[in-house]
């Protein structure tokens, strides 16, 4: 099968080592694509919960697949997130295409990209990590709970069931934790002028744009393989939310504005530069 060339992808929240992530539409998705960058935002491998006892075939499997994309140019940047921060250590070293990094800045086209994976804005990771692991293991179960009563739901004939979902969207004070993580992703890409701003870690995919006083910048967040199964993808000037059970295999689309471009506009949207990174302390900044 062809695979599609793509610019940059974006995948976070894997949590590879858990029952709660879906490894084989991962790595379904990883197969079907060719991508000069691939951004890996964090809590790829969930350090938190691993256990010897538990990581399928099929989890090695997507590691060893994102090995062979290196292998064969696709520049890697893993951004340690808070459930692989045991990775932190590495941060600023490279093996071979594979590059270790606590934040990400890129030129696209002549736009700059902020990624970072936003644990640092979780207070209950930073003071009381016991607490938010205690709560991941909760979720896990209930992760566990859904996938049952999907199974008896399906042999059913009916509609699947987010218990997850239902839970996050009814509770306020969850609501309002994911609004005020995206309101201070935007403020902040504003005030250092940043044209994106790319997290994960509260797995909600989105993409909007986001004006102020101060200035206007696009949040984007690339969700997660545990609920939602997306990613980010950058190409043609622009950003997409790859969603797996809308889009599944199906080619990047063309529409009226890549139609309307003409073959030196789309030959220049293929440029993504790396800038240098500013010399602050790791977390201090963001």
């Amino acid at each position: 099968m062809k695979k599609r060339q793509i610019e940059l992808v974006v995948i976070s929240d894997v949590h590879l080592g858990t029952f709660s992530c879906h490894a084989d539409e991962l790595l379904a998705y990883l197969n079907s694509i060719n991508p000069k960058t691939l951004i890996l935002n964090g809590d790829i491998v969930d350090i938190w919960q691993f256990s010897k006892k538990y990581f399928p075939a099929t989890h090695l499997k997507v590691l060893r697949k994102i090995m062979g994309m290196a292998t064969n140019g696709t520049e890697v940047y893993y951004i340690v997130g808070n459930h692989d921060e045991r990775l932190r250590r590495f941060c600023g070293t490279s093996l071979g295409n594979i590059h270790f990094v606590d934040q990400l800045t890129l030129e696209l086209n002549g736009k700059r990209a902020w990624f970072f994976h936003g644990d640092v804005f979780d207070i209950s990771i930073q003071n009381a990590k016991w607490v938010a692991k205690l709560g991941r293991h909760g979720y896990s179960l209930l992760i566990l709970i859904n996938r049952s009563l999907n199974w008896i739901l399906g042999k059913l004939g009916r509609e699947k069931y987010s218990l997850s979902k239902r839970i996050k969207n009814s509770v306020k004070g969850a609501v309002r934790f994911i609004e005020n993580f995206e309101y201070t992703a935007k403020e902040l890409a504003v005030d250092k002028n940043y044209d994106y701003v790319i997290c994960g870690h509260i797995h909600q995919p989105k993409k909007e744009m986001f004006e102020s006083e101060q200035g206007k910048c696009t949040y984007l967040n690339s969700g997660d393989w545990v609920e939602n199964l997306t990613a980010l993808e950058y190409t043609f000037k622009r950003w997409k939310i790859y969603r797996y059970s809308a889009d599944k295999l199906s080619p990047f689309f063309a529409d009226e504005e890549l139609k309307g471009m003409d073959i030196h506009e789309l030959l220049a949207a293929t440029s993504i530069t790396v800038m240098p990174p500013k010399k602050t302390s790791k977390k201090a900044k963001i």
